[in-house]
Formats: structure tokens, sequence, C-alpha cells
């Protein structure tokens, strides 16, 4: 199992990216979060079985339709099993 803290700049508020993320986690079994930032980036926590992981930060590589994905800087924590779902926080 494993835990990543991701922050993704670019193109990525007002282009749908958290509820594409939140349907992307989901659909992953994924548990967490995702937020915008005051700078313009999104923040997520992800949780989850290595390879969903993995998967879902290829996603946030691209991220959905009309978004510009610059920089993805992703940060293994150690896995904390905190989540029962997936959120968008605000």
């Amino acid at each position: 199992m494993k835990r990543m803290h991701v922050i993704i700049s670019g193109r990525v508020q007002g282009v749908f990216f958290r509820a594409r993320t939140r349907e992307t986690a989901l659909a992953l079994k994924l548990t967490g979060w995702v937020r915008n930032l005051h700078d313009g980036s999104v923040e997520a926590i992800f949780e989850g079985d290595d390879k969903n992981v993995e998967a879902m930060l290829e996603w946030c590589r691209e991220g959905p339709p009309h978004a510009i994905v610059k920089h993805v800087d992703a940060d293994e924590k150690l896995y904390s099993g905190e989540f029962c779902d997936f959120r968008i926080t605000y």
C-alpha cells in the first residue's frame, strides 16, 4: 500500500480537475482528498494499492480535457489508512 502527496501545476483550476480527479481516484479504489491552492495549483493525497496510486499519478500528468499540466510534484509518504473515501476539500 502506498501514500502519495501531489501538487499539480499549470492550467489546472477551472477545468474540472478536482471533480475528474475524484472520479478517477474512486474508479481506482483510492482514498484521500484533492483541493485547489491559492497559487492556482491543485494538491492531493492518494492512498491505496501501489499500482493504482501509480496509475493515478500517470493520470495527473495529463489531467482532464482542457487542463494543461506543466508539473507534477509527487512525494511518497508512509501509508496511514486514515481515509475511508476520496473527497474534494476546500
